[in-house]
């Protein structure tokens, strides 16, 4: 199995430290403390890479930056 790092971004809302990854969209959580909400993060991650018949994120993947126009 390989390990990867990605970015948690969290925030406190209500008293709940709420989070996602940025690298992996759709993979949301929360927990009463930071550490709650890791260990939550990493279920949600690994419910929704065990149910991607596409596999997300592909083992020999590649990376490039691109520049988007926004509004």
């Amino acid at each position: 199995m390989m390990k990867r790092n990605f970015t948690l971004e969290y925030w406190i809302d209500d008293e709940w430290y709420v989070g996602r990854i940025k690298e992996v969209p759709g993979v949301f959580s929360q927990g009463e403390t930071l550490e709650e909400l890791e260990e939550n993060v990493k279920d949600a991650f690994k419910l929704m890479t065990e149910d991607d018949s596409q596999n997300l994120i592909h083992p020999s993947a590649l990376t490039k930056e691109i520049v988007l126009e926004v509004a």
